[in-house]
């Protein structure tokens, strides 16, 4: 018998995850992730932004 997946976490708090906020465990912990993403705490990595408008 195989062992079922792993439950998924939620990103924020930890807890389960639920279907209907996947993979968050509520609407606050989506919430709380949509802002830190508006108040620019997440960052994709990349190539510094050049002031002189190269196009590269």
């Amino acid at each position: 018998m195989s062992k079922p997946p792993p439950a998924k976490r939620c990103p924020v708090c930890r807890k389960p995850a639920v279907p209907p906020h996947e993979p968050f465990c509520s609407a606050v912990c989506r919430d709380r992730d949509l802002i830190a993403w508006l108040d620019e705490r997440y960052v994709v990595p990349g190539r510094p932004a050049s002031d002189e408008g190269e196009d590269s």
